[in-house]
């Protein structure tokens, strides 16, 4: 530590609507933070791209920027972002491509139901980027476009590697499936560096040590404390990401199944379209008009989040007071896999009003959470929620009535930024491993179901209703 300064690390974390950065000291406290703004391209169902530039590139030492300060010593970055993505770069490693990502109809495979290990999708994302820009010096992932913008090579891990394959072959490029795809020559793909040292420095930050990135919500995991038997992480951000806890390796119908970063734990649920896009989108649907309360209010009464009488007089405990949306903007992932389905909106009435129908968005988000739940069949005992939406108490409040389950709130909802942060310190030599990132997890109040036991009889009914529709 240098005199009169704190030592820090940074982490990063490239999110679908904006770039976060934490500064964070070595008992895990957030000593300053940073939030970049960026444009989504998500003008029709199939398409959701970055303007790359703008959001790896720029948006990334943006938020570095934002986060430096005269009393704080960095000494490390480490940047995650979402997998797959795509774009293509110049000789600088600047991108002049948009930045595709999971989903964007031009990633398209045969089988949907196939996670990122196994789709092929950046495989096709790297093949329709050659064929529309085949004078590009690169095609590199996000978190390859950060790196280089930080002052560092254009370098990947082989964790986010392995959302490459067949392009990657688990040891390296693979030539033959590369040169199928339009690209000549595997050295127009990122770098690849195994484990979680320094692959160079940040002149910015004084010359600290830049580690190779991750997968955001990897980060995400291993701060949040969802680490037992029964819990289920849940990441309300522009995805809803859920995963339940184990101790064997299980197989359920529609759902995906993943190490966890637990030694002897592991993960089963996935990803759904059920989250602050959806969510989102209903709230500028509804405009701020009269009835609507606004973002964050917690549609209920004194009684919880659930209760009658509450903003817009949403009354939650009537089986009718609530209508039921098909939550699918831009079709559904896990457990449906079916890129085509449309959102809709069921059970209308006269006597409804806007936040009623707001109401209704944050069920369906809880819904999407309780099927996966159901599917998986594994006895949940506690929700663990993290991602910007969980900070909103009406989103939080339907998740624990939807699922019938308490949520633990985290104290920071930046999890992919602190888990990178932590990352960071691994590749500066503060720490031996990422297994040490479980102290910094913390939780800043849980929220339980609603205790009416009409309310709870209320979104059961709701929640029948929305998986006769689902199908």
């Amino acid at each position: 530590m240098g005199a009169g300064r704190t030592d820090v690390t940074v982490g990063i974390d490239i999110g679908t609507t904006s770039v976060k950065a934490l500064a964070v000291d070595a008992e895990g406290g957030i000593r300053a933070r940073a939030r970049i703004p960026h444009t989504l391209l998500a003008r029709r169902a199939g398409e959701l791209a970055h303007d790359a530039r703008e959001a790896w590139h720029d948006g990334v030492t943006r938020a570095l920027a934002g986060v430096e300060r005269p009393d704080l010593a960095v000494r490390g970055v480490d940047v995650a972002a979402m997998v797959p993505s795509m774009c293509a770069v110049d000789a600088a490693g600047v991108p002049f491509s948009p930045g595709l990502l999971y989903g964007d109809e031009r990633g398209r495979g045969d089988d949907p139901s196939l996670d990122p290990s196994q789709s092929g999708e950046a495989t096709r994302f790297a093949a329709w980027l050659a064929a529309t820009h085949p004078d590009a010096a690169g095609f590199w992932p996000a978190q390859a476009v950060a790196n280089r913008a930080l002052g560092g090579p254009g370098a990947i891990d082989t964790v986010v590697a392995m959302t490459m394959v067949p392009l990657f072959d688990y040891t390296g490029w693979d030539a033959s499936v590369a040169k199928a795809h339009g690209i000549a020559d595997v050295a127009r793909l990122p770098e690849l560096s195994a484990g979680h040292g320094a692959i160079g420095t940040v002149p910015a930050a004084g010359g600290a040590a830049l580690g190779p990135g991750t997968i955001d919500a990897f980060a995400e995991q291993l701060v949040a404390g969802a680490d037992s038997d029964g819990d289920v992480l849940v990441i309300l951000g522009s995805t809803l990401i859920v995963w339940a806890v184990v101790p064997d390796w299980i197989e359920a119908p529609g759902l995906w199944t993943v190490p966890h970063t637990t030694p002897g734990k592991v993960l089963v649920g996935g990803p759904s379209n059920a989250g602050g896009l959806f969510v989102g989108w209903v709230r500028r649907l509804l405009g701020d008009g009269p009835g609507v309360p606004p973002p964050g209010a917690a549609p209920g009464g004194p009684g919880g989040p659930g209760g009658p009488g509450g903003p817009g007089g949403v009354a939650v405990g009537d089986p009718e007071g609530v209508p039921v949306w098909q939550p699918y903007l831009r079709g559904e992932r896990v457990p449906m896999h079916d890129p085509d389905r449309r959102a809709s909106l069921h059970d209308l009435h006269i006597g409804l009003d806007a936040a009623a129908v707001r109401r209704a968005a944050y069920e369906a988000s809880g819904f999407a959470a309780r099927h996966l739940l159901d599917l998986s069949g594994v006895e949940a005992r506690r929700i663990v929620c993290t991602g910007g939406g969980s900070q909103d108490p009406g989103w939080v409040g339907a998740l624990a009535d939807a699922t019938c389950l308490p949520v633990d709130v985290v104290a920071s909802p930046e999890g992919g930024a602190l888990g990178a942060a932590f990352l960071a310190r691994v590749a500066a030599g503060l720490e031996e491993s990422p297994d040490g990132a479980r102290r910094w997890a913390a939780v800043s109040h849980r929220v339980d179901p609603d205790p009416d036991p009409g309310v709870a009889g209320a979104v059961a009914a709701r929640y029948r209703r929305y998986r006769e529709l689902a199908g």
